[in-house]
């Protein structure tokens, strides 16, 4: 790859060597905002089944690897398969919920009509939702404890019960992948509880579920997986293998004092491992 990270590099001409198990596989990504690298040669593999933090400072390029994958940046060099095609080709088995923050809250509508949303990739646009939409749309507001709040105009939420719209807006999809970009970021415990209770659950039908995650006390207790990313990965793999204090002062520098404190509390190893 050329030491310019805006240059352009071809897709490879030959196929990538895939496995059965893979949800995800991201080759040789790199991502450049003018002459400033991003992302910078990226290779990574999940599994299918596992849910999986990725975690790393502010400006490590978190959320620019989920839109990345998702084709909502142009990257500069690199490949991606989901579940071993290419993104456009898989679009049905891929579930989105971006940061809360990126959203107009502020627009009319309902809860309930947010979450039909997420159904129109099956209808198409010009079809109105039904009796079956609707309930399935009711089932995940059921599943996210906020049904009593279908009728409720989104501006009157509370932080938690937008992030719990997202999540059933996510669920109504009945995806095969889910990407989530912070969904703990300014909630309080309960719902806190109540999101990890759900990823936990699509995991066990089978799900993948992939999380920017910021809080390293609770990455841990939460994921089996997890990706260290600093503008470059710096290890990816199974918790036990992957989140040690060697790893995370590689992809924190000197900001992580506060892990010192509390490794043995964490149970946080003190070997280097890196492996995918």
């Amino acid at each position: 790859m050329s030491s310019n990270p805006a240059s352009t590099t071809p897709l490879p001409t030959e196929p990538m060597i895939v496995t059965k198990e893979s949800a995800i596989i991201v080759r040789d990504l790199t991502v450049a905002y003018r002459d400033k690298p991003v992302l910078w040669d990226i290779d990574l593999t999940v599994p299918k089944g596992i849910l999986m933090a990725i975690v790393g400072p502010n400006g490590a390029g978190k959320t620019t690897l989920i839109k990345s994958i998702l084709g909502l940046l142009k990257i500069a060099a690199g490949q991606v398969l989901i579940f071993d095609r290419l993104y456009k080709q898989q679009r049905h088995r891929v579930a989105y919920v971006p940061q809360r923050g990126t959203v107009d809250w502020e627009f009319p509508t309902s809860v309930l009509d947010v979450v039909l949303m997420g159904l129109y990739g099956k209808l198409g646009w010009f079809k109105r939702p039904g009796k079956k939409e609707k309930a399935t749309a009711r089932e995940a507001l059921r599943q996210v404890g906020i049904e009593e709040l279908q009728n409720r105009q989104i501006k009157q939420l509370s932080g938690g019960q937008q992030q719990r719209v997202f999540l059933a807006r996510a669920l109504v999809q009945d995806a095969d992948l889910y990407f989530m970009d912070e969904p703990f970021q300014g909630v309080d415990a309960t719902t806190e509880r109540a999101i990890i209770d759900l990823l936990r659950s699509l995991r066990e039908k089978g799900k993948t579920v992939l999380v920017v995650h910021h809080d390293l006390q609770t990455v841990q207790e939460y994921f089996d997986h997890v990706m260290l990313l600093n503008v470059r990965k710096i290890a990816s793999g199974p918790i036990k293998e992957v989140f040690t204090l060697d790893n995370l002062r590689k992809t924190y520098g000197g900001r992580v004092g506060f892990l010192q404190a509390s490794q043995e509390a964490q149970n946080i190893p003190e070997e280097p491992a890196n492996v995918e």
